[in-house]
Protein backbone atom coordinates (compact mmCIF):
# COMPACT_ATOMS: atom_id res chain seq x y z
CA UNK A 1 0.00 0.00 0.00
CA UNK A 2 2.78 2.38 0.98
CA UNK A 3 4.63 1.56 -2.20
CA UNK A 4 1.55 2.32 -4.28
CA UNK A 5 1.05 5.69 -2.58
CA UNK A 6 4.72 6.47 -2.97
CA UNK A 7 4.59 5.60 -6.66
CA UNK A 8 1.48 7.77 -7.13
CA UNK A 9 3.09 10.72 -5.36
CA UNK A 10 6.21 10.31 -7.45
CA UNK A 11 4.12 10.28 -10.62
CA UNK A 12 2.26 13.47 -9.61
CA UNK A 13 5.54 15.22 -8.84
CA UNK A 14 6.90 14.16 -12.20
CA UNK A 15 3.84 15.51 -14.00
CA UNK A 16 3.97 18.82 -12.15
CA UNK A 17 7.67 19.10 -12.84
CA UNK A 18 7.14 18.46 -16.54
CA UNK A 19 4.30 21.03 -16.65
CA UNK A 20 6.45 23.63 -14.88
CA UNK A 21 9.37 22.98 -17.21
CA UNK A 22 7.11 23.27 -20.24
CA UNK A 23 5.52 26.48 -18.98
CA UNK A 24 8.92 27.99 -18.31
CA UNK A 25 10.13 26.99 -21.74
CA UNK A 26 7.10 28.46 -23.44
CA UNK A 27 7.28 31.66 -21.39
CA UNK A 28 10.99 31.96 -22.01
CA UNK A 29 10.54 31.52 -25.72
CA UNK A 30 7.55 33.91 -25.72
CA UNK A 31 9.51 36.65 -23.96
CA UNK A 32 12.36 36.05 -26.38
CA UNK A 33 10.00 36.45 -29.32
CA UNK A 34 8.45 39.55 -27.76
CA UNK A 35 11.91 41.02 -27.23
CA UNK A 36 12.84 40.33 -30.82
CA UNK A 37 9.60 41.89 -32.01
CA UNK A 38 10.31 45.02 -29.97
CA UNK A 39 13.85 45.23 -31.32
CA UNK A 40 12.66 44.87 -34.92
CA UNK A 41 9.90 47.42 -34.34
CA UNK A 42 12.40 49.89 -32.86
CA UNK A 43 14.76 49.40 -35.81
CA UNK A 44 11.88 49.90 -38.23
CA UNK A 45 10.80 53.11 -36.51
CA UNK A 46 14.37 54.44 -36.54
CA UNK A 47 14.76 53.62 -40.21
CA UNK A 48 11.29 54.95 -41.16
CA UNK A 49 10.43 58.27 -39.44
CA UNK A 50 7.13 58.39 -41.31
CA UNK A 51 6.07 55.14 -39.64
CA UNK A 52 7.08 56.53 -36.25
CA UNK A 53 5.02 59.67 -36.79
CA UNK A 54 2.03 57.67 -37.99
CA UNK A 55 2.32 55.38 -34.96
CA UNK A 56 2.53 58.32 -32.58
CA UNK A 57 -0.55 59.91 -34.14
CA UNK A 58 -2.52 56.68 -33.84
CA UNK A 59 -1.39 56.22 -30.25
CA UNK A 60 -2.38 59.78 -29.32
CA UNK A 61 -5.74 59.33 -31.04
CA UNK A 62 -6.30 56.10 -29.13
CA UNK A 63 -5.39 57.74 -25.82
CA UNK A 64 -7.57 60.79 -26.45
CA UNK A 65 -10.54 58.63 -27.41
CA UNK A 66 -10.29 56.92 -24.02
CA UNK A 67 -9.96 60.06 -21.96
CA UNK A 68 -12.93 60.63 -19.66
CA UNK A 69 -15.33 63.24 -21.04
CA UNK A 70 -15.53 66.21 -18.65
CA UNK A 71 -18.98 67.04 -17.44
CA UNK A 72 -20.52 70.15 -18.95
CA UNK A 73 -20.88 73.06 -16.53
CA UNK A 74 -24.32 73.29 -15.05
CA UNK A 75 -26.47 75.98 -16.71
CA UNK A 76 -29.61 76.34 -14.69
CA UNK A 77 -32.80 77.44 -16.40
CA UNK A 78 -35.11 79.73 -14.50
CA UNK A 79 -38.75 78.72 -14.21
CA UNK A 80 -39.66 82.43 -14.33
CA UNK A 81 -38.04 82.98 -17.76
CA UNK A 82 -41.49 82.88 -19.36
CA UNK A 83 -42.17 86.23 -17.70
CA UNK A 84 -39.39 87.83 -19.76
CA UNK A 85 -40.45 86.22 -23.03
CA UNK A 86 -42.20 88.49 -25.50
CA UNK A 87 -44.23 85.78 -27.17
CA UNK A 88 -47.75 84.40 -27.16
CA UNK A 89 -49.79 81.90 -29.11
CA UNK A 90 -51.42 83.43 -32.20
CA UNK A 91 -54.38 81.09 -31.65
CA UNK A 92 -55.35 83.20 -28.65
CA UNK A 93 -55.79 86.34 -30.76
CA UNK A 94 -59.01 87.46 -32.39
CA UNK A 95 -59.27 86.29 -35.97
CA UNK A 96 -58.30 89.61 -37.65
CA UNK A 97 -55.26 90.00 -35.40
CA UNK A 98 -54.19 86.39 -35.94
CA UNK A 99 -54.46 86.88 -39.71
CA UNK A 100 -52.23 89.96 -39.48
CA UNK A 101 -49.70 88.13 -37.29
CA UNK A 102 -49.44 85.18 -39.67
CA UNK A 103 -49.18 87.44 -42.72
CA UNK A 104 -46.39 89.52 -41.18
CA UNK A 105 -44.64 86.34 -40.04
CA UNK A 106 -44.61 85.01 -43.57
CA UNK A 107 -43.55 88.27 -45.22
CA UNK A 108 -40.82 89.30 -42.79
CA UNK A 109 -39.69 85.80 -41.77
CA UNK A 110 -40.30 86.40 -38.08
CA UNK A 111 -41.89 83.87 -35.72
CA UNK A 112 -45.62 84.32 -35.31
CA UNK A 113 -45.45 83.98 -31.50
CA UNK A 114 -43.52 87.21 -30.77
CA UNK A 115 -45.46 88.94 -33.54
CA UNK A 116 -48.67 88.01 -31.77
CA UNK A 117 -47.65 90.12 -28.77
CA UNK A 118 -46.77 93.06 -31.00
CA UNK A 119 -49.99 92.82 -32.99
CA UNK A 120 -52.07 92.66 -29.81
CA UNK A 121 -50.14 95.65 -28.42
CA UNK A 122 -50.69 97.63 -31.62
CA UNK A 123 -54.43 97.00 -31.46
CA UNK A 124 -54.51 98.01 -27.80
CA UNK A 125 -52.57 101.21 -28.54
CA UNK A 126 -54.83 101.93 -31.47
CA UNK A 127 -57.89 101.66 -29.27
CA UNK A 128 -56.41 104.08 -26.71
CA UNK A 129 -54.99 106.61 -29.17
CA UNK A 130 -57.59 106.40 -31.97
CA UNK A 131 -54.85 105.39 -34.40
CA UNK A 132 -55.34 102.56 -36.85
CA UNK A 133 -53.34 99.62 -35.42
CA UNK A 134 -52.37 98.51 -38.91
CA UNK A 135 -50.75 101.94 -39.43
CA UNK A 136 -48.59 101.34 -36.34
CA UNK A 137 -47.60 97.90 -37.62
CA UNK A 138 -46.89 99.32 -41.08
CA UNK A 139 -44.43 101.82 -39.57
CA UNK A 140 -42.73 99.00 -37.65
CA UNK A 141 -42.50 96.96 -40.85
CA UNK A 142 -40.94 99.79 -42.87
CA UNK A 143 -38.67 101.03 -40.09
CA UNK A 144 -37.15 97.79 -38.77
CA UNK A 145 -38.81 94.78 -40.45
CA UNK A 146 -39.74 93.74 -36.88
CA UNK A 147 -36.15 93.56 -35.64
CA UNK A 148 -36.29 94.88 -32.03
CA UNK A 149 -32.50 95.37 -31.97
CA UNK A 150 -32.24 97.42 -35.16
CA UNK A 151 -30.19 100.61 -35.08
CA UNK A 152 -29.65 103.15 -37.85
CA UNK A 153 -26.47 105.06 -38.61
CA UNK A 154 -27.95 108.18 -36.98
CA UNK A 155 -28.88 106.40 -33.74
CA UNK A 156 -32.54 105.50 -34.24
CA UNK A 157 -33.19 102.34 -32.26
CA UNK A 158 -35.67 99.51 -31.88
CA UNK A 159 -38.84 98.47 -33.66
CA UNK A 160 -40.06 101.96 -34.54
CA UNK A 161 -36.56 103.45 -34.87
CA UNK A 162 -37.09 106.18 -32.30
CA UNK A 163 -34.21 108.63 -31.89
CA UNK A 164 -33.23 107.74 -28.34
CA UNK A 165 -31.07 110.79 -27.75
CA UNK A 166 -33.95 113.05 -28.81
CA UNK A 167 -36.78 111.26 -27.02
CA UNK A 168 -34.85 109.83 -24.08
CA UNK A 169 -37.23 111.47 -21.62
CA UNK A 170 -40.08 109.34 -22.92
CA UNK A 171 -38.21 106.19 -21.83
CA UNK A 172 -37.61 107.38 -18.27
CA UNK A 173 -40.91 106.06 -16.83
CA UNK A 174 -39.97 102.60 -18.17
CA UNK A 175 -36.49 102.63 -16.62
CA UNK A 176 -34.26 104.51 -19.05
CA UNK A 177 -33.12 104.52 -22.65
CA UNK A 178 -32.01 100.88 -22.59
CA UNK A 179 -35.69 99.96 -22.69
CA UNK A 180 -35.64 101.16 -26.31
CA UNK A 181 -34.73 97.57 -27.12
CA UNK A 182 -37.76 96.20 -25.33
CA UNK A 183 -40.20 95.78 -28.23
CA UNK A 184 -43.36 96.71 -26.34
CA UNK A 185 -41.79 99.79 -24.71
CA UNK A 186 -40.31 100.92 -28.03
CA UNK A 187 -43.69 100.60 -29.71
CA UNK A 188 -45.39 102.66 -27.00
CA UNK A 189 -42.80 105.41 -27.23
CA UNK A 190 -42.92 105.29 -31.02
CA UNK A 191 -46.69 105.78 -30.94
CA UNK A 192 -46.26 108.81 -28.66
CA UNK A 193 -43.81 110.33 -31.13
CA UNK A 194 -46.12 109.51 -34.05
CA UNK A 195 -49.09 111.19 -32.37
CA UNK A 196 -47.03 114.33 -31.79
CA UNK A 197 -45.97 114.33 -35.45
CA UNK A 198 -49.55 113.88 -36.73
CA UNK A 199 -50.80 116.62 -34.38
CA UNK A 200 -48.11 119.00 -35.62
CA UNK A 201 -48.68 118.23 -39.30
CA UNK A 202 -52.47 117.98 -39.17
CA UNK A 203 -52.61 114.78 -41.25
CA UNK A 204 -51.34 111.23 -41.20
CA UNK A 205 -49.26 111.66 -44.35
CA UNK A 206 -47.76 114.89 -43.07
CA UNK A 207 -47.15 113.27 -39.71
CA UNK A 208 -45.20 110.50 -41.41
CA UNK A 209 -42.99 113.11 -43.06
CA UNK A 210 -42.30 114.59 -39.62
CA UNK A 211 -41.71 111.12 -38.20
CA UNK A 212 -39.01 110.31 -40.74
CA UNK A 213 -37.44 113.75 -40.31
CA UNK A 214 -38.33 115.06 -43.75
CA UNK A 215 -40.84 117.75 -42.80
CA UNK A 216 -38.61 120.55 -44.07
CA UNK A 217 -37.33 118.64 -47.08
CA UNK A 218 -38.85 118.73 -50.57
CA UNK A 219 -39.00 114.92 -50.68
CA UNK A 220 -39.26 112.18 -48.04
CA UNK A 221 -37.74 109.55 -50.31
CA UNK A 222 -41.07 107.77 -50.73
CA UNK A 223 -41.30 106.96 -47.01
CA UNK A 224 -44.91 108.06 -46.46
CA UNK A 225 -46.09 106.30 -49.60
CA UNK A 226 -44.33 103.10 -48.56
CA UNK A 227 -45.88 103.15 -45.08
CA UNK A 228 -49.35 103.91 -46.41
CA UNK A 229 -49.09 101.13 -48.99
CA UNK A 230 -48.13 98.61 -46.30
CA UNK A 231 -50.89 100.03 -44.10
CA UNK A 232 -53.45 99.37 -46.84
CA UNK A 233 -52.23 95.80 -47.32
CA UNK A 234 -52.50 95.12 -43.58
CA UNK A 235 -56.02 96.57 -43.50
CA UNK A 236 -57.03 94.16 -46.24
CA UNK A 237 -55.44 91.24 -44.41
CA UNK A 238 -57.30 92.16 -41.21
CA UNK A 239 -60.48 92.35 -43.25
CA UNK A 240 -60.08 88.77 -44.45
CA UNK A 241 -58.63 89.47 -47.88
CA UNK A 242 -56.00 87.17 -49.38
CA UNK A 243 -53.09 89.54 -49.92
CA UNK A 244 -49.83 88.21 -51.41
CA UNK A 245 -46.76 88.82 -49.28
CA UNK A 246 -44.51 89.39 -52.29
CA UNK A 247 -45.02 92.35 -54.64
CA UNK A 248 -46.35 91.44 -58.07
CA UNK A 249 -43.76 90.79 -60.73
CA UNK A 250 -44.01 93.43 -63.42
CA UNK A 251 -43.68 92.07 -66.91
CA UNK A 252 -41.48 93.85 -69.38
CA UNK A 253 -43.48 95.67 -72.06
CA UNK A 254 -43.74 93.77 -75.32
CA UNK A 255 -42.00 95.47 -78.25
CA UNK A 256 -44.42 96.89 -80.78
CA UNK A 257 -44.36 95.70 -84.36
CA UNK A 258 -42.70 98.21 -86.68
CA UNK A 259 -45.14 99.97 -88.99
CA UNK A 260 -44.03 99.75 -92.60
CA UNK A 261 -43.58 103.04 -94.37
CA UNK A 262 -46.48 103.90 -96.64
CA UNK A 263 -45.88 104.69 -100.28
CA UNK A 264 -49.01 106.85 -100.56
CA UNK A 265 -48.86 110.60 -100.68
CA UNK A 266 -50.81 111.05 -97.40
CA UNK A 267 -48.33 109.08 -95.25
CA UNK A 268 -47.17 112.12 -93.26
CA UNK A 269 -50.65 113.26 -92.20
CA UNK A 270 -51.46 109.72 -90.98
CA UNK A 271 -48.36 109.60 -88.81
CA UNK A 272 -49.14 112.98 -87.32
CA UNK A 273 -52.71 111.97 -86.66
CA UNK A 274 -51.63 108.76 -84.97
CA UNK A 275 -49.15 110.56 -82.73
CA UNK A 276 -51.77 113.04 -81.64
CA UNK A 277 -54.23 110.32 -80.72
CA UNK A 278 -51.54 108.60 -78.65
CA UNK A 279 -50.84 111.80 -76.69
CA UNK A 280 -54.52 112.28 -76.02
CA UNK A 281 -54.76 108.75 -74.69
CA UNK A 282 -51.79 109.37 -72.42
CA UNK A 283 -53.24 112.64 -71.14
CA UNK A 284 -56.58 111.02 -70.41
Amino acid sequence: MKQALSATAQGVRTILSDVADGFFEITHNGFALLGLAIVFAALALVARPDLRQSGEEQLMSWLQSRRPVPEAPAVDLEPTAIERTTAASPHELPKPQAAVAYWLSKKYRVAAEPLSVLVAEAYDLGKRTKLDPTLILAIVAVESSFNPFAQSHVGAQGLMQVMTRVHGDKYEPAGGTLTAFDPVTNMRVGVKVLMECISRAGSVEGGLRYYVGAANLPDDGGYAAKVLAEHERLRQVAGGRNVPTAPPVLRAPQPTQPIPASTTTDAKPRAEGGQKVALLAADS
